[in-house]
C-alpha cells in the first residue's frame, strides 16, 4: 500500500507542475498486445521457470502538457493476461504448470521525450495496476504418485490442489519504451514492463499453507494507437 500511495503522490505533484507547463490536449486510443512472462513468489518457495502466455486489450491516452522537453500523460488500459506459473520439478519426471486468466486494468502516468509530431520519442510508464480473475486450468504429466511427490523440494504440494482464491488482486507497474510517431498513420509503439503484485492469489493466514503467492510478471508488448483529437 507504501508503494500505491507513492504513485498517487506523484500523480498529484505533476498535476501541479503542470500548471506552468505548455497546454496540450491530445486524446488517443488503440490496441495493444505481447507476452507475458510471469512466475508466482511463494513463501514457502515452490521452483520454477517462467510460465508464458499472452496479453492484448485496449489502451487509452490523453496527454495534457508540455514541461520543457517532457511530455506528460495519463494512460489506461484494458488487458486480457494469461499469467500463472510453471514449476521446475528436478526430483522426477512430473511437471506441472497452470494459467491464471485475468482482466488486468493499469492506470499509468506517462512521461515522454523526443519529437512529438514525427520522429521517435522515449517513454517511461509507471502506475498502480487492478486485476480481476476469469478462470484457471492446470497441466500435469509425468507419474504423479506419492513416491515422486514425496520427493518435491520443501514437500510443498500444497498448491496443485488450490483453487485461486483471491479473485481480486493489485500491484505495480512500470516499463520503458520507444514511440514512432506520424502524422497520419498514427502511433506505434513498443515497449518493455514489470508487474510486481501486491496481493496473493491465495489465502495467507497463520493456518493457510502459503504466507505469499504473488504474481510477478515482465511484460513484452506492441501497441498503436491514432488520433481522436489534438489540440495545442
Amino acid at each position: 500500500m507504501r508503494q500505491i500511495c507513492f504513485v498517487i503522490v506523484m500523480f498529484a505533484a505533476a498535476a501541479l507542475r503542470g500548471q506552468v507547463g505548455e497546454f496540450r490536449s491530445a486524446l488517443a486510443l488503440g490496441v495493444n498486445g505481447g507476452y507475458v512472462l510471469n512466475r508466482v513468489s511463494f513463501n514457502p518457495t515452490v521452483k520454477q521457470n517462467f510460465h508464458g502466455g499472452m496479453t492484448g486489450g485496449i489502451t487509452l491516452r490523453y496527454t495534457c502538457e508540455k514541461y520543457f522537453s517532457m511530455f506528460c500523460a495519463v494512460q489506461a488500459e484494458v488487458n486480457f493476461a494469461q499469467m500463472g506459473w510453471k514449476e521446475d520439478i528436478e526430483t522426477s519426471q512430473d511437471m506441472y504448470s497452470r494459467t491464471v486468466n485475468y482482466i488486468q486494468v493499469p492506470l499509468l502516468a506517462r512521461l515522454s521525450f523526443g519529437r512529438e509530431e514525427k520522429g521517435v520519442m522515449g517513454f517511461l510508464v509507471l502506475g498502480p495496476q487492478l486485476g480481476f480473475y476469469l478462470s484457471d486450468s492446470d497441466k500435469r504429466t509425468g507419474e504423479w504418485s506419492s513416491a515422486t511427490l514425496g520427493l518435491r523440494p520443501n514437500h510443498v504440494t500444497e498448491q496443485y490442489d488450490l483453487k485461486v482464491q483471491n479473485k481480486f488482486e493489485y500491484g505495480i507497474t512500470g516499463g520503458l519504451g520507444l514511440e514512432v510517431n506520424t502524422r497520419r498513420a498514427g502511433h506505434f509503439m513498443v515497449e518493455g514492463r514489470y508487474y510486481f503484485g501486491l496481493s496473493n492469489l491465495f489465502h495467507d493466514g497463520k493456518s493457510d499453507p502459503f504466507g505469499r503467492s504473488a504474481n510477478g510478471a515482465i511484460v513484452a508488448k506492441v501497441s498503436y494507437l491514432f488520433d481522436v483529437f489534438s489540440r495545442k
